[in-house]
């Protein structure tokens, strides 16, 4: 889980970016963006889901869990997990070729981002995750195509998630 990962601190700021926005009618953004702030380090390289332009220049890793996968990804990801993430993947990339990592928010994906460029590939992280992504009004798929539904890993973390249809 994601709570081992943190400190106190980020702990404590998380859950008040979280009471705030619950008690903020129009707060959201500026919470995000604090919540966010505090789970990523400021030297590893996030990309907006704005300034992607096309998906296919990028190898897509999308480090949740097979359960959060499965119900919707960005289009050509590959499922790399995170608690069972192994180093395997590596001989499957092509190091030429840059790496998008994702996963909820960007927490997760930026460790598993950070094993890749210590095996030297260029890697960027989805600033926001899947969760950004689908706020954004971009596509997400399942098995059977495009879809609205978007696992939220769990309520807390679901009140990040404002469009879609929220799997829990």
């Amino acid at each position: 889980m994601i709570s081992k990962c943190l400190s106190p601190a980020k702990a404590f700021i998380i859950y008040f970016a979280i009471s705030f926005l619950a008690f903020s009618a129009n707060g959201q953004s500026l919470a995000y963006r604090t919540m966010l702030n505090t789970l990523y380090d400021s030297d590893f390289p996030v990309i907006y889901p704005n300034e992607i332009g096309r998906l296919s220049k990028y190898q897509i890793l999308d480090t949740r869990e097979k359960e959060e996968y499965e119900v919707s990804h960005l289009e050509g990801a590959i499922c790399v997990g995170y608690d069972d993430f192994s180093e395997d993947v590596f001989e499957k990339l092509d190091p030429d070729k840059p790496v998008l990592v994702y996963c909820s928010v960007g927490a997760r994906s930026q460790d598993i981002g950070k094993k890749l460029v210590q095996k030297g590939f260029s890697v960027v992280n989805l600033y926001g995750g899947i969760f950004q992504w689908v706020n954004d009004e971009l596509p997400v798929y399942d098995s059977l195509g495009q879809t609205k539904k978007v696992h939220a890993y769990n309520r807390a973390w679901g009140v990040w998630l404002n469009k879609g249809e929220k799997v829990y």
